[in-house]
């Protein structure tokens, strides 16, 4: 459940940019610049088995992996996947101008550094590098891949912290640097993107500090997630009657801040606040939400449960170690 709104949109997203280009030519045959640059990369990885449909004989538009332009025979996506590739990303990426889509995923044996030559891709909408061993920082020159919709660096080795400077990507829709070792603070930028707001995944990080401020100026239309981090401070400011936020999960921090006091969008439907320092009561307005998923044990909250909703529906491990919540499902108060 935690992951699968946003699981859900990067699937449609990227089947939106698999669908194949209308056209009613033939195919054209892939560029012969691109098709130099693709065995490049081959090489690069030491001609893996995986590629082994990269032949230089064959036009390259019909090679595994690889999505041409029916027109132009531009090589748009570079897909590779659970495949047994080994060594670095060769900053021959690079020389793919017309590339829109760039995944390295689920490879354990892709190592180094993201190459700052991806930053050359000013066409690509989708940059998922995932589930590899690639470490170093965040390079801040991707902010200028402005078209940029869906940027995926999630269950990495990366470090450092997060680059101010992502706040430019105009387009963007999800940012994802959940699973890796990032360490400083939520950038301030971030409550000031150029465009949309998008969907942002920090968990299970060493991110530290007070969520900025100004995070609370922007509305998060679908979904956050900060849990596993060392965040602190008061985070309330996500909600409000006004905002449109459907999905928070900030458990696992050092957040401390007065429960009752905090109004809810009528949009929440996951609320995860387990394992902080939030105080107080459970507000009654949090009968009125539509929640499928609800946790805020081991905190420091009082008084009785509101009946009515949804929040009878979860079972007492979502309310236990507290200091005194009684009510269904905990045992009746006193």
């Amino acid at each position: 459940m935690k992951s699968s709104v946003g699981f859900i949109l990067f699937l449609s997203f990227h089947l939106f940019l698999s669908l194949p280009y209308p056209s009613l030519s033939a195919h054209a045959k892939c560029n012969a610049h691109d098709k130099q640059v693709l065995l490049e990369i081959k090489a690069a990885f030491n001609n893996p088995y995986h590629l082994a449909s990269w032949n230089p004989d064959v036009d390259c538009c019909e090679w595994y992996a690889l999505d041409c332009d029916r027109n132009t025979g531009r090589v748009i996506a570079l897909t590779i996947f659970a495949g047994n590739i080994s060594g670095e990303i060769p900053p021959a990426v690079g020389d793919l101008p017309y590339l829109q889509n760039l995944m390295f995923h689920k490879l354990t044996n892709l190592t180094g550094q993201i190459p700052s030559a991806i930053s050359k891709l000013v066409h690509l909408r989708e940059l998922t590098l995932s589930w590899t061993n690639l470490s170093g920082p965040v390079p801040s020159v991707l902010s200028q891949l402005k078209n940029l919709i869906i940027l995926d660096l999630s269950f990495n080795d990366l470090t450092g912290s997060i680059p101010p400077s992502l706040s430019e990507l105009p387009n963007l829709l999800g940012l994802h640097l959940d699973r890796n070792k990032l360490t400083g603070s939520i950038p301030d930028s971030f409550g000031r993107f150029a465009g949309n707001t998008p969907d942002l995944f920090l968990s299970h990080n060493m991110l530290s500090g007070p969520v900025p401020k100004s995070l609370g100026n922007v509305n998060f239309s679908i979904q956050i997630d900060f849990s596993r981090n060392k965040l602190e401070g008061d985070p309330s400011f996500f909600f409000g009657k006004n905002k449109t936020i459907q999905f928070v999960d900030l458990s696992r921090n050092l957040f401390e801040f007065d429960l009752s006091k905090v109004e809810f969008p009528n949009s929440l439907t996951y609320l995860d606040l387990n394992h902080n320092k939030v105080f107080g009561s459970l507000p009654v307005g949090l009968t009125e939400l539509n929640l499928q998923f609800f946790n805020v044990s081991y905190n420091r909250l009082c008084g009785q449960i509101p009946q009515g909703g949804k929040l009878q529906s979860f079972d007492s491990y979502n309310y236990f170690h507290n200091r005194c919540l009684c009510g269904a499902p905990l045992p009746a108060c006193k």
